[in-house]
């Protein structure tokens, strides 16, 4: 019986090295920064992207003066947990300066995270500073890479030397959308209080033609949900690059007094909640105009200024420096929203399927319950616990 057992067992081990070994992937880092031994414009192998993009990219590269990494990648549920720190990750694995550009594709919308990594002792402009005061990078398309990388690589150059930024290129350009003039709201008061000063017969005629022309021309979140929501996700995805350089830069003072780590944690909470936002719901209003909200306010309490509650009827507009009775509610306001009140006209409200957002179900979204943080200051802990409970 030993014999025996001996024997199987020396056949096992005879048989296990011809076994070939499964090691676990690597991580989205560590495969990235191997591919930029060889290549520092590194592809997923999940995507397609044409070689026109591919070339133009690789072009404005060699010109940038410094190194330049780039990543282009799709979305997963793994990377929305470390999208915002993956350029981080990446050059704590090559241990160069250089600019990191990683460029996230979800369905046809290219968003880019990145970071300007200097040689010791090498000062300028910061890149976050850079990027917000690049008003033209508003105009960029986003259906494709090479438009936002080629800018980005001019934006570093701009904060590395000093030099100018340089006009986009008209094919990186959205097309020009047609100047509506006054709103569609500011339109029809204007057009009614003529109709009632005209006479009863030129009133009813406007009547019926502002019925039919509202019918016809609904408001802008309805007729241009892309453009708005895109726009809206620029900014989110911005404030929280932004609101992080703010956090890092209080972080980085040799001693916080109670007060600084109070106004750290507090950003912290907020920018978390923000990055849960934009992770767990990548295209919804709501969730953008959230986490545009969130990232604004984590970078306020970064900068140990105060922290005001929104806007209740638009958390996009300015924040809300004054209160108004709402239907027996008092609650904040923008200055504009305030001052439209006090003339008897309604509030410029967020739309959500053309519907204002605060008629929907509270039990449906923290957001809603709250009015974004207007009527709660524990949005944070409600967005983060919620999802925190979805998982």
């Amino acid at each position: 019986m030993p014999a025996r057992l001996a024997a199987a067992l020396f056949a096992v081990l005879a048989f296990l090295p011809v076994v070939p070994a499964h090691a676990a992937a690597p991580e989205v880092p560590d495969r990235i920064a191997a591919a930029w031994r060889t290549d520092r414009l590194y592809v997923d192998d999940r995507l397609t992207v044409p070689d026109s993009e591919l070339d133009r990219i690789r072009a404005a590269a060699k010109t940038a003066g410094f190194p330049v990494y780039i990543a282009l990648v799709p979305q997963t549920p793994y990377l929305r947990k470390i999208q915002y720190d993956l350029p981080t990750l990446l050059q704590a694995r090559t241990g160069q300066p250089g600019l990191y550009v990683v460029q996230v594709v979800s369905g046809d919308y290219w968003n880019g995270i990145e970071e300007l990594y200097r040689p010791g002792g090498l000062k300028g402009k910061s890149l976050i500073s850079v990027i917000s005061a690049d008003k033209q990078r508003l105009d960029l398309v986003n259906d494709r890479p090479a438009p936002q990388v080629v800018r980005t690589i001019q934006q570093a150059q701009t904060a590395y030397d000093g030099r100018p930024l340089p006009p986009i290129a008209a094919e990186d350009r959205e097309p020009e959308r047609p100047n509506r003039g006054s709103s569609v709201t500011d339109q029809e008061d204007r057009a009614a209080f003529i109709g009632l000063g005209a006479g009863g017969f030129i009133g009813f005629v406007l009547t019926l033609f502002l019925a039919f022309r509202r019918k016809r021309r609904p408001r802008r979140v309805g007729a241009e949900p892309n453009s708005y929501v895109t726009e809206i996700r620029r900014q989110a995805d911005l404030g929280i690059r932004k609101a992080a350089h703010a956090i890092s830069r209080l972080e980085a003072k040799p001693r916080l007094t109670l007060e600084q780590l109070d106004q750290r944690d507090d950003a912290n909470r907020r920018l978390a909640a923000a990055r849960a936002l934009r992770a767990d719901d990548p295209d919804g209003l709501l969730a953008v105009a959230g986490a545009l909200l969130l990232s604004r306010q984590a970078q306020r309490a970064a900068n140990g200024a105060k922290v005001p509650p929104p806007c209740f009827f638009d958390p996009t507009h300015n924040f809300g420096t004054t209160h108004v009775d709402w239907d027996g509610v008092e609650v904040p306001a923008c200055k504009l929203c305030a001052t439209r009140m006090a003339k008897g006209q309604a509030p410029r409200g967020l739309h959500v399927k053309s519907v204002p957002y605060w008629t929907l179900d509270p039990a449906d979204s923290p957001l809603v319950a709250t009015g974004f943080g207007a009527l709660t200051d524990d949005l944070p802990e409600r967005i983060t616990g919620r999802l925190d409970d979805a998982r």
